[in-house]
């Protein structure tokens, strides 16, 4: 339970959950960003949010990006939807559909974020799951939100996160299918990497068949911390932010640190011999793009220090 996975997956989230808060960006930034990320090495991109642009205008463009980003070999370009009718926009667009389920273990959140009850949240994935069917496409991920704690209601047991999760699988196998990886969000972050530990052991002894991920926030400065845990117990997929820019609109810490950062949690990686396949300096520089881009200092370490060489600190 305790040795470092010989290689690692990070998924890029920075052009939709760091570009859904503060200022809307223009359209062609967010495309010249996604353009220079497609060039690092990473094998998916989070693109955008198909969201009601009333409670989300910086996602207003959502179409207009999708139809934007030139496609490249071996990196999927992919979105974010949280109901039917974002699914369906989502499909009529180039980006690669990356069919997914969600859940909040907060009822605070999913009234917040999702505008119903958790409860009723999770029941309305049934009709995710069947909707993905129709289209001839299989489930792959479920994402469980606030599974360590929430802004409102403060930090959340690992038996209700699992509890949750419990029910959430049972719709998506009532309906489908279950899904193919679970991702642990830490979307205000709340975790430690006590809580992480102990979430992902219980979860992987209740499910020991079931693939487990981390989503991330470096909110109260734990991000990476909470990262080493979970790749000390062989976590391999972990979702990031270039630059650390990120953070839930709904989430209440708006102004704090984003997403882990991408090019810092692979910087750790590549330093504990965990190979992440990322070019590290071609990071950096979406990094200090990305900084230019939203006007205002992120938080990412790698592009302000460079990685230590012989004696000296280098750039990337």
């Amino acid at each position: 339970m305790s040795d470092l996975p010989s290689r690692v997956a990070i998924f890029e989230e920075g052009p939709r959950e760091g570009f859904q808060t503060g200022p809307s960006v223009p359209t062609a930034d967010k495309v010249r960003l996604i353009d220079a990320l497609a060039g690092t090495g990473l094998a998916q991109i989070d693109c955008t949010s198909f969201v009601d642009r009333r409670w989300v205008p910086q996602m207003a463009d959502a179409e207009a990006v999708a139809a934007s980003v030139r496609a490249r070999p071996g990196v999927r370009l992919v979105s974010l939807w949280l109901n039917a009718a974002g699914f369906l926009r989502a499909l009529a667009t180039p980006l690669d559909p990356a069919p997914m389920v969600l859940c909040s273990v907060s009822d605070a959140l999913a009234r917040a974020n999702n505008g119903c009850s958790a409860a009723e949240l999770v029941r309305k994935q049934g009709r995710l799951v069947a909707l993905y069917r129709e289209h001839g496409l299989r489930l792959e991920a479920a994402h469980v939100s606030a599974a360590f704690g929430c802004h409102v209601e403060g930090r959340i047991d690992a038996g209700k996160t699992l509890a949750t999760l419990e029910s959430l699988l049972q719709v998506c196998l009532e309906h489908g299918g279950l899904p193919e990886i679970v991702y642990f969000s830490d979307t205000v972050g709340a975790a430690t990497p006590e809580s992480v530990t102990e979430l992902v052991v219980r979860a992987r002894s209740r499910w020991p068949e079931q693939a487990f991920a981390l989503h991330l926030h470096d909110t109260r400065g734990m991000g990476l911390a909470n990262a080493y845990a979970g790749l000390r117990l062989g976590v391999t997929r972990f979702d990031a932010s270039i630059g650390g820019m990120g953070g839930c609109p709904f989430a209440g810490n708006v102004g704090a640190a984003g997403n882990v950062c991408t090019e810092d949690l692979a910087l750790m990686c590549e330093e504990m011999g965990v190979a992440t396949g990322l070019d590290l300096g071609a990071l950096a520089e979406c990094a200090r793009m990305a900084e230019a881009i939203v006007g205002r200092p992120l938080p990412g370490r790698l592009m302000k220090v460079g990685r230590l060489g012989r004696g000296a600190a280098t750039t990337a």
